[in-house]
């Protein structure tokens, strides 16, 4: 009876992985692939202008930042001048505190000749006359009253700063708007602006394609897979020199359609091209991986 329940055992945990087996997704094998640009872009101008430097040519690779050119800034840049020496101006008026101090120094002198007064008044009556004691009183609280206006000045002056500040901020960004930097990096494929061209807002510059990672384009029969293809790595195979060349990469879209006259599913994988040697343009044929439980995610780089 135990040799028995041993036997079920292992013919049980064999059928299960018969079973694991078939339900792992096979190699599909993709005849015809288009290698297309995954990323590419026209840099606008941002602001209007004379277009007064250009920093690239056609043919040349940029980084993420790296300037392009340059609309004329002139401007913007007497703006930020200006805004420096008043902001600076500004800040020596918010350190300053003499008007507050002075004010309080002549309300104390104030005060004292107002009680000297009124002691004298008291000891010696019709030494000091009611006219002159109200002068005196409206002089002490002129003092005061001139104490809080100094303080108020002196808080206005320290919003004073914070303005000018924002007019150098301003300032300083529209001198940044003229600047026309890469926003990725990639392969200079047109210029399309010269010096001393006007540009307007929105005016594409140069022309950028990014080649480092490329797309390849293919239909894959909705039958020929069960599951997700989300993923799962790639192997690209295109012939360049009359050699055939592998490149690797991963599934980054699939299509929700299913096309009703051929029964097909566009997608297309990211393909790693450190090198810069495939081409957008280029056919060839691609391999989906077997599901071995090793996909990449988005986030991890395919290799080559």
């Amino acid at each position: 009876m135990h040799m028995r329940s041993i036997a079920i055992v292992i013919v049980a945990s064999g059928l299960l992985l018969t079973a694991a087996t078939s339900a792992r997704a096979a190699e599909i094998e993709i005849p015809s692939a288009l290698v297309k640009l995954l990323e590419q872009v026209e840099v606008p101008a941002r602001e209007a202008g004379t277009l007064e430097k250009l920093s690239v040519r056609e043919g040349a690779m940029v980084a993420p930042g790296d300037s392009l050119g340059k609309i004329d800034d002139r401007t913007p840049a007497f703006d930020r001048s200006k805004a420096e020496i008043e902001l600076a101006g500004a800040r020596k008026l918010a350190a300053s505190d003499v008007k507050v101090r002075f004010a309080k120094k002549s309300a104390e002198v104030a005060a004292a000749e107002l009680r000297r007064a009124l002691d004298s008044s008291a000891r010696l009556a019709e030494s000091v006359t009611a006219s002159e004691l109200d002068q005196l009183k409206l002089v002490a609280d002129k003092t005061r009253l001139e104490i809080e206006q100094a303080e108020l000045e002196h808080e206005l002056a320290q919003t004073a700063v914070a303005l000018k500040q924002n007019d150098l901020a301003t300032a300083e960004h529209a001198i940044s708007q003229r600047q026309i930097l890469a926003p990725l990096a990639g392969f200079v494929a047109q210029v399309l602006k010269q010096p001393g061209e006007w540009v307007e807002p929105g005016e594409p510059i140069v022309r950028i394609l990014r080649l480092d990672r490329l797309k390849a384009e293919g239909l894959v029969s909705a039958d020929a897979f069960d599951g997700s293809l989300m993923g799962r790595r790639v192997t690209l195979t295109v012939t360049q020199g009359q050699k055939p060349v592998q490149y690797a990469g991963k599934i980054a879209f699939v299509s929700p359609e299913v096309d009703p006259v051929n029964g097909q599913v566009r997608f297309w994988a990211e393909i790693e091209n450190a090198d810069l040697a495939l081409r957008p343009g280029l056919h060839g044929s691609l391999t989906i991986l077997s599901d071995d439980g090793e996909q990449l995610t988005r986030e991890e780089p395919a290799s080559r």
